[in-house]
């Protein structure tokens, strides 16, 4: 699972990062980049923080219009799971461009060879689908489901989870002004475990995962009227900072549902696709969601979606008014089929699951050796690094975050902002070699910031 100089995307350590003007962004970043903010509003912390203008990508690399490149820890943001340019994928694509465009929903040769996967790549019976163009809208699906299959119309999901940015996807994670006067009636929010921050403990001090299921037996009987359809969680909290919860919360949390007559829907936009070494991050947890939602590195930056019900409950999408004009596209079935093709001809699950394991001894290296590094979280290529201004506080340190996080970009890492966390997500067909250098970069941006906090 190390180097193979032949393979497409293997790069030569020594060539990269290659930085080669004397501020990040360059000249030319910062000029198209002001002619671009001249009429777009709204850009992420990732641009805000960092501004280049990036014109191509290959494999782990990204390249920007001033000819710095960049190790890619971000893959977009979690999207290009398999790389920038894979040439499978790319032929896949351009192939149906020059064939077929759109022909609404109907069946396509291509689209149902990769519904015909999905099924086959699945451990469980999630045989009710359909396809979309964004996480959010294959969510909102989702949820529409859920209560045509209960009759039930009340959602719960969790502290710090995201879900998307229309009207009830909002409303299952952190509320904004924006989004109106509060969430939509029948949504409500708890607490999930956080093993790092743990608002139920044993008396050992230890994560007490049955506290939080008794909270929400009691939430339930007190907070709502009792009509729940679905839990909706995200398996490891991207926005939140890469929050993985303990292996025994999933297959308690299916227990609790199936009690109640709660559906459990997983939302694997994010995690789904390879990131983690499986196809479905539930996979790592034996549980089986009555609903999942796919997306990010489904397509490998082509934007193409899914939802994916159970057998039991498909026949609920036939009520829910569910095609969409882009969703199953010739181009986008394309982009997904050749993506999960890739994955197993090129045994990508065991790269991610390879890659995890160094990047978990070398950031456990980095918690011992810095005291403001005060947790590590991996699992196959998405990872986080929690940073805090004292360990028994674990007061966050946003400042220290925000530093580390623009001086490693600047020395060539492109990767993904979170407050006091930093989240990376290199694209599972990196070489060890490359992930080094990568971890390297902020390891040495660590230090030298920790110094000059004092520490």
């Amino acid at each position: 699972m190390g180097s193979t100089k032949t393979y497409w995307a293997s790069v030569d350590p020594m060539t990269v990062p290659r930085i080669v003007t004397e501020t990040v962004p360059g000249p030319k970043s910062r000029e198209l980049n002001e002619r671009g903010m001249n009429y777009m509003v709204g850009y992420s912390s990732q641009v805000r923080l960092c501004p280049v203008v990036f014109e191509k990508g290959y494999g782990v690399t990204l390249t920007d219009v001033d000819g710095n490149t960049y190790i890619d820890f971000s893959s977009g943001i979690y999207v290009t799971t398999l790389g920038h340019c894979h040439p499978k994928i790319s032929e896949a694509v351009a192939e149906q461009a020059r064939t077929l465009m759109n022909c609404h929903d109907f069946n396509t040769p291509i689209k149902v060879e990769l519904l015909e996967k999905l099924a086959e790549i699945q451990p469980w019976d999630l045989t009710g689908m359909q396809l979309y163009d964004s996480g959010t809208t294959a969510v909102e699906a989702g949820l529409r489901v859920c209560r045509v299959a209960t009759g039930r119309n009340e959602f719960i999901s969790c502290y710090m989870d995201f879900h998307g940015k229309t009207g009830h996807a909002v409303s299952l994670g952190k509320m904004n002004p924006s989004y109106g006067a509060g969430r939509s009636q029948g949504f409500y929010v708890v607490p999930r475990p956080y093993p790092y921050r743990p608002m139920f403990t044993r008396p050992d001090g230890t994560i007490d995962t049955d506290g939080y299921l008794d909270f929400y037996e009691q939430f339930i009987e007190y907070g709502t009227s009792g009509d729940v359809a679905a839990f909706v969680l995200e398996p490891v909290q991207g926005w939140a900072g890469s929050v993985f919860p303990p292996d025994d919360f999933f297959p308690k949390l299916r227990g609790f549902c199936d009690e109640r007559g709660i559906l459990l829907m997983a939302d694997e936009v994010l995690t789904g696709m390879g990131r983690t070494g499986k196809f479905f991050c539930m996979e790592h947890y034996n549980t089986a969601p009555d609903v999942a939602i796919i997306g990010k590195g489904f397509g490998n930056g082509f934007p193409v979606t899914g939802m994916l019900v159970s057998e039991k409950y498909k026949e609920s999408i036939d009520a829910i008014s569910a095609s969409t004009s882009y969703g199953g596209n010739p181009m986008a079935c394309a982009a997904a089929l050749a993506s999960l093709e890739v994955i197993e001809e090129e045994g990508l699950l065991e790269k991610a699951i390879y890659l995890g394991e160094y990047f978990q001894k070398r950031m456990e290296a980095m918690k011992d050796a810095y005291p403001i590094v005060g947790d590590v979280r991996v699992k196959g290529c998405l990872c986080g690094i929690e940073l805090v201004k004292d360990r028994e506080t674990k007061e966050p340190f946003d400042e220290a975050g925000r530093a580390v996080y623009t001086r490693a970009f600047e020395k060539g890492l492109a990767w993904v902002p979170a407050g006091h966390i930093l989240r990376m997500s290199p694209p599972i067909v990196m070489d060890v070699e490359i992930a080094a250098k990568g971890m390297d970069i902020i390891e040495e941006t660590i230090a030298e910031v920790e110094n000059e906090f004092g520490y």
